[in-house]
């Protein structure tokens, strides 16, 4: 197998790591105009062909069925890169947000469409981690009743990507660059996540808000217009089943207290973990003789991927026709759909229903 990475940053090494673990041999190619990002990434896999255009990089070898391009740039060139990758006749894999707007991505799907092409985003990497696994294990046993409230919140009091996490890359801090802040930097996380534990049908936003909480760290040399907490109230509808409400929050900078909390609520149990922790226990709190009972679900043991590593690795597992927790295609343009719209309603106040497609 061949990966082509455009991009030689910081994500882009992780990608080259994971490549190293998967199950059969991966030949790396990179490709970056900034020469210290390339010399750099090189110093680091020494065995990486490296070039200094995409484009060139694409086209100095006929496609093979089983290429995969991973676009590692800021969003505001993710269209450009699927682009290419998809014109070489190669699968895209690209980095989260999926794209700036919904435009972009579903001309994303259509270029996959025609061209009978996989489109995966990264958005993906706390699918299959053990605890997360757990808490599906636990959703699809049943033993919660009929679930009915879903508490999901991650707040920090200062980790705003480009300022405290990564203050060398500003353009995290510029929309025209961006597409956002915090709802596209973690948000695909979150709805990921949700999709995959709650599996619904469709999404409603009954409500939505965004803020800019003001620091002494705030910078005035950039353009600083994005925001660094969200908030929305959720309905994920599913055929047959009861809609369960979902109380939603996510936050790089507060002047509140900081809060990490994952907690599904049904008639005949509760299921709380910490969903981008595995360190964290998963409880499991249920009636026994009139009085609560708590126990501590054993996620299994840990294996040898991780959260960095995922992405690739489902991507690869989708290929292959293995299992996979991949979003692609359809699936992943919808996941995004939700997170534009989480601002629409912020900004307009109207509800807003997203379709899911079905894994």
């Amino acid at each position: 197998m061949r990966i082509y990475l455009i991009g030689a940053g910081v994500i882009a090494r992780t990608h080259a790591a994971a490549a190293a673990k998967l199950p059969e041999p991966a030949e790396l190619r990179v490709a970056d105009p900034n020469p210290a990002a390339l010399a750099s990434f090189r110093e680091a896999y020494p065995e990486a062909a490296a070039y200094d255009d995409a484009a060139k990089m694409l086209a100095s070898e006929a496609a093979r069925d089983d290429d995969i391009v991973i676009v590692a740039t800021p969003p505001f060139l993710h269209l450009d890169g699927v682009r290419l990758a998809f014109d070489s006749g190669r699968h895209a894999l690209c980095e989260k947000p999926l794209a700036m707007n919904v435009e972009e991505a579903e001309e994303m799907e259509r270029l996959a469409a025609e061209r009978g092409l996989l489109l995966g985003c990264c958005a993906v990497r706390y699918k299959g981690m053990l605890h997360n696994e757990a808490v599906k294990r636990v959703v699809q046993s049943g033993v919660l009743g009929e679930i009915y409230h879903v508490t999901f919140v991650n707040k920090w009091e200062r980790s705003r990507a480009g300022i405290e996490y990564q203050p060398q890359s500003r353009w995290f801090l510029y929309r025209a660059r961006s597409g956002g802040g915090i709802a596209m930097d973690w948000g695909p996380y979150d709805i990921s996540t949700l999709v995959d534990v709650l599996s619904p049908s469709s999404i409603d936003i009954a409500a939505a808000w965004t803020a800019k909480p003001e620091t002494a760290a705030d910078p005035t040399d950039v353009v600083y217009d994005v925001e660094h907490h969200i908030g929305a109230f959720l309905s994920f509808r599913r055929e047959g089943v009861r809609a369960v409400a979902v109380h939603y929050e996510r936050g790089t900078c507060t002047h509140g207290q900081e809060a990490f909390i994952g907690e599904i609520e049904g008639t005949k149990g509760a299921v709380r973990w910490t969903p981008y922790d595995s360190r964290q226990p998963v409880v499991l709190r249920t009636d026994r003789d009139g009085k609560v009972v708590e126990e501590v679900v054993d996620p299994g043991e840990r294996g040898p991927f991780t959260v960095m590593d995922l992405p690739l690795v489902h991507f690869f597992n989708h290929i292959r026709g293995l299992p996979s927790l991949a979003n692609v295609n359809g699936r992943a343009v919808d996941h995004y759909r939700f997170i534009r719209s989480l601002y629409d309603c912020a900004e307009t106040g109207e509800r807003r229903t997203i379709d899911i497609e079905g894994a």
